[in-house]
Formats: structure tokens, C-alpha cells, sequence
């Protein structure tokens, strides 16, 4: 098993969970959907996040996605997988399931009960028990969870969490809090710890990298934006990473608007031929006609972009 390290770097794409048109559990396009993200590049995957429907799964569904998901990968890739609940029973449970599947760890947001900032260390405290020597993801995504983790708070827990060897960076504004994250850890006061940032299908990726992300942890329809964004930059080339990252802007945008970014997602991930139903499981959006031609345009001027600086 590929057991996840404080050494992660690259894109971690947080997978959809697909679904045939009737809501069940698509599988064939699950493993149709692992090829194509690793054929994009991906350095690892998540599953079992928001984007991923976690929340609309049954725990059996959870259980039979993951380990399809896992055997697909076969080892290729590490696979994180959302563990996040309301109580730590089924936290356990799940954790344990998937780690003997041969997932690479977990990642856990906090509970939405939890507010001042002796709760947050508390609740992580249990986290930590709960989990044992599982390594982990502490994801900050106070649009999600209501749960505002300051810069202090967040530094304690990954002082008290030696299993926690990754940051799920989604708050925003928060280049600041990744610059301090950085800053403290460079001048010893905390354990360097991989950070990958999540913030709205990679929208502000370019500077998270330049404040010292360690890649991207999120969605978008063409994961290979993000991969050629993370390798341009890493080799040395900003500018390059800039010009891949405003072509695909528009749609990556227009992806992001809440409620209806899910079903952009899918439709375009069907059209690429990555699923085969864009089918978002109830409750959930639909795209109408003006949806669909919105994405059409964009996709010809992305297309356009794209030849203009020589990318296929």
C-alpha cells in the first residue's frame, strides 16, 4: 500500500462518483473514470469528498465505491478517501474498511457542531484517537463545514496530530494563512506538512504556488489544466504556468458557480467521454438548454486558446 507521506506533491483530483441515469452506482464508469484521470496526469486521487457526492451514499455504496475505485488504481496512485462524520463510530469504521482495501489514507473535515476554537482542538483530539496511526488530511473548508480553523488553531492541531501529514487549503481569502503555514514551518516552529489547495476547481492555483503549495487536491472537467499548471511551475516557468491556467479560466469559472457546478462538471466529464451518464444523484441540479450552449461556446474558445500556445 501506498501509504500517504508529508512528501505528497502533484494533483490529488477529488473524484465525481458516477451514476447511471436511474441514480444507481455506475461502476463500468467508475473505472472508466480512474483511467482517465490518471491518462491526465494525476498524481492522486480523492474520492468520497463534497464534490463526490459523499453525502448522497449509503455506507455499503461508500464501501463498494471506494474498494472499485481502489482496484482500478491498483497501487498506480495514492487514494485519499473522505472520512469525514458526525460521530466517530462510523469514522472508525469506514477508516478501517478502506485502509485494509489498500487506500493511502483519509481525510477529515471538522464537524459543523464544533465552533470556538476549544471545541475545534478537542474534536481533532478525538480525531486523532480515533484514527491511530492512519495518515491523514486535515481539510480547512469553511464555506462546507461553517467551521472558520484560524491560523493558530490550525498550527496547534497539526502540532497535536503526528498522523496528519497533509493540509487541505480551501479557505478563502487565504493566501495569507498559506503564507504563515510556510513561515512557520521554515523557521522550525511546525512540521512541514504537504499542502494542496482546493480552493473552486484550482482558481487561484497559480499564486497558492507561489506561497508554497505543494499542488492542487480538487476538481475540474480537464484535470489536465491543473497537472500542466503544477509541472510548468515546478520546473521554473510562471509564465508558462500562468498562460495554461487563463485558457481554461472561463469554463473553470463558469464550473465553479454553486449549486450548478456539479452538473457542469459532469456533463462536460460525459461529453469527454470519461462517464457515461451526467446523472447527479437527487437532490441535485439539472442543466437546461442555455446551460449546455454556455458550455459549448466556452469549450470552442478554450479550444482556441489552447492551439495558440501549442497545447493539444
Amino acid at each position: 500500500m501506498n501509504k500517504l507521506d508529508a512528501n505528497a506533491k502533484g494533483v490529488y483530483l477529488i473524484a465525481v462518483t458516477p451514476f447511471a441515469d436511474n441514480g444507481s452506482l455506475d461502476l463500468e464508469s467508475t473505472d472508466r473514470m480512474v483511467d482517465f484521470y490518471l491518462e491526465h496526469g494525476a498524481n492522486g486521487l480523492t474520492i468520497l469528498g463534497i464534490m463526490g457526492e459523499a453525502t448522497k451514499l449509503t455506507a455499503e455504496e461508500s464501501r463498494i465505491f471506494a474498494k472499485r475505485v481502489l482496484a482500478r488504481v491498483n497501487g498506480r496512485v495514492p487514494v485519499v478517501v473522505g472520512a469525514s462524520s458526525a460521530g466517530f463510530a462510523p469514522m472508525r469504521e469506514l477508516t478501517e474498511s478502506v485502509m485494509d482495501m489498500g487506500a493511502s489514507g483519509v481525510m477529515i473535515a471538522p464537524a459543523s457542531s464544533v465552533r470556538t476554537d476549544e471545541q475545534i482542538l478537542a474534536y481533532f483530539d478525538m480525531v486523532n484517537e480515533t484514527l491511530g496511526s492512519t495518515p491523514w488530511v486535515l481539510q480547512d473548508h469553511p464555506v462546507s463545514t461553517g467551521v472558520k480553523m484560524s491560523n493558530s488553531v490550525l498550527m496547534t492541531i497539526l502540532k497535536n496530530s503526528p498522523h496528519c501529514v497533509m493540509l487541505k487549503h480551501e479557505d478563502c481569502p487565504g493566501l495569507g494563512k498559506l503564507s504563515a503555514i510556510r513561515a512557520a514551518s521554515d523557521r522550525g516552529e511546525l512540521k512541514r506538512v504537504a499542502v494542496l489547495t482546493g480552493n473552486g476547481g484550482g482558481l487561484f492555483l497559480p499564486e497558492e504556488l507561489t506561497r508554497g503549495a505543494d499542488g492542487a487536491m480538487t476538481g475540474f472537467a480537464y484535470p489536465e489544466m491543473m497537472v500542466g499548471v503544477c509541472r510548468a511551475h515546478a520546473s521554473g516557468d510562471i509564465e508558462r504556468a500562468h498562460d495554461i491556467f487563463d485558457a481554461y479560466l472561463p469554463l473553470a469559472r463558469y464550473e465553479q458557480q454553486p449549486v450548478a457546478g456539479l452538473a457542469v462538471r459532469k456533463h462536460i466529464m460525459a461529453a469527454r467521454g470519461a462517464i457515461a451518464s451526467a446523472a447527479v444523484r437527487r437532490p441535485g441540479p439539472k442543466l437546461s438548454a442555455a446551460d449546455v450552449a454556455d458550455i459549448e461556446r466556452l469549450t470552442k474558445r478554450q479550444t482556441k486558446r489552447l492551439q495558440e500556445l501549442g497545447i493539444q
